[in-house]
Order: structure tokens, then C-alpha cells, then sequence
């Protein structure tokens, strides 16, 4: 339920810094200040199956910007087929996934632009370098990336300079960033990422939690899927799927 609370923008100390319009929301984790054109995703009895076996079922979830879930479970109870559920690339057995934007849903078009994902056996085309795997995804979701974007979105996941190398040439730790930076082509509102330091150096996992800290300091939600211990420390929520 949202409250009708807006906390409208107001000089302070009599200089000129205003505090942008917000909103109280509230969720799973109590009152939360968001500003205003904020995501919100809601997560009702969830379910699925895969033929006559459960994976789980009764999943709930209302997660307001700029909140960060760990969605943990066994291996085997489900967390991958979880999140592509919520991305829309499955249909769940029952229950409900909605996204919204100031209580206005997202659906179609809408709703799989502001999506990004990534996980690692996520496929990447060995035959083409880093940068144009980036600009093949990125036509993919409508975007033209130049050059300029292209060498950014590679320098903030630690691929300085490794952009006109073929993949086939990548580590599995580089291409575990390589799909770091697909997933936030167009900086996605809602990203998923399926144990997103699997692979990766310490180097490479204090990147991932520096990207979690950018999307949650611009409201955005973001889902791990996740057993590992330092992994669910980045989650303000955790969400249990568990096998039936």
C-alpha cells in the first residue's frame, strides 16, 4: 500500500539545495523514503513446476527502490528459474510477478526495457570481441551505443583496454564481467543477476558489489540469486525459495 505522503522540494539554510519530491512507501521492511517515478516489484504466491515436480510455491515479495533482495535456496530449489520468472521469460505455474511505476503497471515493451540479467552460463559470441558483443546486446534493447559508451560500460567492470579481444581469448572470470556490463546496458531499473561473482577475483567481486551500491543509491531493485556467504551480505532482504 502507498501512503499519501509527498515531501515536496524546499530550499535549506537558505541555500540554494533543494530535496527532490519524494514519496513514503511501504514494504515488507517497513516505511521506506523513495523519490518519486520509483519501481516497485510485488511478488504474490508464487509458484512453479516442471512436469509433476514441485520447485517451490508461495513466494512472496513487495520490494520498493532502491532495495537490494538475496534470493537464496539449495541448489536445485529453483533461485535461476525464480528470476527468470520475474524477467518474464517464464511463465509461473501460479501466482503473480507485477512491476510498477508509481502504481502504474509495466507490461510488455515497457516492462522488458527497464530489465537487465545476467548469469553465468549466459551465452556470449566467442567469434566477436568484448566491445562488439556489447554493441550486438545493446541493438537488442533498442540502444546505439558509440564508441565512448562502449569502452565506459567495458573500464567500469575491470575490461580496460581487453574491448577488441575475442571472447574466445577471455577467462571465464572476464567473461563473467563481460556479462556484468551486458546486464546494465541502458542502466536497467530492475537487474538480476544469478550468482553474479561466480568466476571472479577479489578484484572482480568488489566490483560487483560497487555496481549493486550504484543501482541501489539510484533507486533501482536488484535480485542475487546466491549460496554464497559475502554474496547474501549485500542483500537488505533475503528472500528463502525453498524445495517442496
Amino acid at each position: 500500500m502507498k501512503i499519501s505522503l509527498i515531501i515536496k522540494q524546499k530550499q535549506v539554510n537558505n541555500h540554494s539545495h533543494f530535496i527532490p519530491w519524494q514519496q513514503v512507501v511501504r514494504t515488507q521492511t517497513g516505511l521506506r523514503l523513495c523519490p518519486l517515478n520509483t519501481l516497485r516489484l510485488q511478488i504474490s504466491n508464487l509458484g512453479h513446476r516442471y512436469g509433476g515436480r514441485k520447485l517451490f510455491q508461495g513466494v512472496n515479495l513487495d520490494a520498493a527502490a532502491g532495495t537490494v533482495v538475496a534470493v537464496l535456496g539449495t541448489n536445485g530449489t529453483g533461485k535461476s528459474t525464480f528470476l527468470k520468472i520475474v524477467a518474464g521469460l517464464l511463465t509461473p505455474w501460479q501466482g503473480t510477478v507485477s512491476l510498477s511505476l508509481d502504481g502504474a503497471a509495466l507490461t510488455g515493451e515497457k516492462r522488458r526495457h527497464i530489465i537487465g540479467m545476467t548469469a553465468p552460463d549466459m551465452a556470449l559470441y566467442q567469434e566477436l570481441s568484448g566491445a562488439e558483443n556489447l554493441e550486438f546486446f545493446a541493438s537488442l534493447r533498442g540502444l546505439n551505443p558509440d564508441t565512448a559508451m562502449l569502452r565506459s560500460s567495458l573500464e567500469k567492470v575491470g575490461l580496460k583496454g581487453r574491448g577488441r579481444d575475442l571472447v574466445s581469448d577471455y577467462s571465464s572470470g572476464m567473461r563473467q564481467r563481460l556479462r556484468l556490463a551486458v546486464a546494465q546496458l541502458g542502466s536497467p531499473r530492475l537487474l538480476l543477476l544469478d550468482e553474479p561473482s561466480s568466476n571472479l577475483d577479489a578484484a572482480g567481486i568488489e566490483i560487483v558489489e560497487s555496481v549493486l551500491n550504484q543501482h541501489r543509491e539510484a533507486g533501482h531493485i536488484v535480485l542475487i540469486a546466491t549460496n554464497a556467504p559475502h554474496e547474501m551480505e549485500w542483500g537488505d532482504v533475503h528472500l528463502q525459495v525453498a524445495q517442496l
